[in-house]
């Protein structure tokens, strides 16, 4: 419904409502990671026998593994915001995040989520305090992004006290040792069915590390099942409906790994930050260059708008699953909000991309050495895009989401895109006058922008229909413009909501979110003219269209450079990311 409505300010959730408690979750999260990870770092990254598994083992004795496990089985059940916040102060750690997020993430909530009362009390307690380890096991050599092409089988034995699964799985994170592994077969070659596989599963055995090019302390093994007996009350959930824990659980693992990869902007831009003010060239430290300050601003602002967007989200999540405890209604839940996990996924880890990349180049011939930990956060940033399904795969889960709800009647789009084609002739944008409230033009410009989207979504639906799925640089540019949208309100309504309650503190959330809306509103023009451009022939139609476009992109620039000046100034006075 962020496509089709306004949102007051208050209704959001900001990592400024933060709790006392979520503060101390915080600290405590970054306590453990600078002086237990961090001093283990180039050991983790050599994978010294048994380290990752002990540095598992003491998150779990501070609490950091069972955020998410309900209390009954030893789980602190602190609620999804203070799950995300681990996520995010953790990912410091590195490779330690990895393991850490694919055990109290894919690895645990399967079991949380879908498990019998017996799975739950067999498993939950260990995986809470680290005495068992957890691995996701979907991807296949043959089926990555498209999950429901799994080949490994499964076939009741003629006991009917097994099931028997043959075939492979790849690239699964943990698997050198884990202990639980939540893993997918066909049931009589058509089923798809998830299982809870042990690690002393007769038939079952995993393969050697991959040599990666980054996250290299995370242990990522293949699994071969050769007739492997899995107990038949070791199925997850429905034989058959695989697919629900499947995809709710990549909903889930995808907000998340959108948190970790907002600590580790943060990170990158703190050392890259540091670098700036202490290295001399030309007779003076670059943090004085403007070239060095535009960066510096630019990730900031990328990484205010990744924060602002997923705790909005997440804040929503935890709303709506108040008063939740069934595990399959929780899953539905957060189905309601794949299209923003899929965004705070391909946002927040594109965001990354770019910090780090900036983090290398202030380090100059430095960040390309191992030197410095530029070179490891770029190394290690990479995979993010490849995570919990391709950036391209979420891409095309966002349009693809909105386009079958709107045709299923369960979101009014395309009654809103026919209600636009009777308003365009009256559409025209707000300019400056000086009369205007704090960020009332800003505000006016998502509004128009919201309405570009519904003319090329509406215009593509009307256009392809069901073989839109073919068009895949339509539904690219339809989920790019979503993507900008939802960070540029979640960034705008972020700073109104501090100007409105805290206007003292308000002045560089501000200047965030100006930095951010116009840097990113231009782009939206330039991806609604190429598709226009390709969904009409030349003639009148399309100068119809591209004259409504002009006009519902409209703006007026701002001095971008003397506000990125002001950004930079302040976090190198801190040195690091400020709000």
């Amino acid at each position: 419904m962020f496509l089709l409505e306004n949102i007051e300010p208050d209704k959001i959730f900001t990592p400024e409502d933060f709790a006392d408690e979520h503060k101390m979750i915080a600290d405590t999260v970054a306590d453990f990671v600078e002086n237990e990870i961090v001093p283990n770092i180039e050991e983790l990254d050599k994978q010294k026998e048994g380290l990752m598994r002990s540095m598992l083992e003491k998150a779990g004795e501070l609490g950091l593994l069972s955020a998410d496990v309900p209390e009954e089985y030893e789980g602190d059940e602190m609620g999804k915001i203070a799950s995300a916040i681990i996520a995010e102060n953790v990912s410091a750690g590195g490779s330690f995040a990895v393991s850490h997020g694919a055990h109290t993430g894919i690895g645990s909530l399967p079991i949380i989520l879908f498990g019998t009362e017996e799975q739950k009390r067999k498993y939950l307690p260990g995986l809470a305090t680290g005495k068992l380890v957890a691995a996701y096991a979907l991807t296949e050599p043959m089926a990555g992004s498209d999950a429901l092409g799994a080949r490994t089988k499964a076939v009741l034995s003629e006991d009917g006290k097994y099931y028997i699964l043959n075939g492979e799985k790849i690239f699964i994170t943990n698997a050198g040792f884990a202990d639980v592994f939540i893993t997918y077969a066909k049931i009589d070659g058509e089923k798809f069915t998830a299982f809870i596989v042990d690690r002393d599963t007769p038939g079952f055995s995993v393969g050697a590390e991959e040599k990666k090019l980054g996250i290299k302390g995370s242990s990522t093994c293949s699994l071969i099942f050769e007739d492997a007996k899995v107990p038949v009350e070791n199925v997850l959930g429905e034989i058959g409906k695989g697919h629900v824990i499947a995809f709710n659980i990549l909903n889930i693992g995808r907000y998340k790994l959108g948190a970790g990869a907002v600590g580790s902007s943060k990170a990158a831009l703190a050392v890259a930050a540091k670098y700036a003010l202490e290295r001399q060239q030309f007779g003076l430290p670059l943090a004085k260059f403007g070239m060095i300050k535009n960066k510096i601003a630019q990730v900031a602002a990328k990484t205010y708008a990744s924060e602002s967007l997923l705790y909005r989200m997440v804040g929503e999540i935890e709303e709506v699953l108040e008063d939740e405890t069934d595990g399959k209604e929780i899953g539905a839940a957060i189905e309601d909000y794949a299209i923003e996990c899929s965004i705070a996924k391909v946002h927040a880890s594109e965001t990354l991309d770019y910090a780090v990349d900036e983090c290398v180049q202030i380090h100059g011939g430095y960040g390309y050495t191992q030197e410095f930990p530029a070179e490891r956060f770029y190394r290690d940033a990479r995979i993010n895009r490849i995570f919990e399904g391709t950036n391209e795969v979420n891409r095309l889960i966002i349009p693809g989401t909105l386009l079958r709800r709107g045709m299923k009647g369960q979101l009014p789009l395309l009654q809103a895109a026919q209600a636009l084609a009777a308003e365009v002739t009256s559409l025209r944008a707000k300019m400056p006058t000086g009369d205007e409230a704090p960020l009332e033009i800003e505000f006016d410009m998502v509004d128009r922008a919201k309405k570009l989207f519904l003319m090329v979504g509406g215009t593509a639906a009307q256009k392809y229909m069901q073989k839109i799925v073919k068009e895949q640089e339509i539904i690219e540019i339809m989920a790019n413009m979503a993507i900008e949208i939802y960070a540029m309100e979640s960034a705008l309504l972020r700073a109104k909501k501090a100007l409105d309650n805290n206007p003292e503190n308000a002045e560089t959330k501000v200047e965030l979110a100006l930095a951010y809306v116009y840097d990113a509103f231009p782009k939206l023009d330039a991806w609604a003219k190429q598709a226009l451009a390709y969904m009409f022939e030349a003639g009148d139609m399309l100068r119809t269209n591209l004259s409504i476009a002009k006009r519902l992109a409209k703006y007026q620039p701002v001095n971008l450079i003397g506000i990125r000046r002001k950004i930079a100034a302040k976090v190198l006075d801190a040195g690091k990311y400020v709000v």
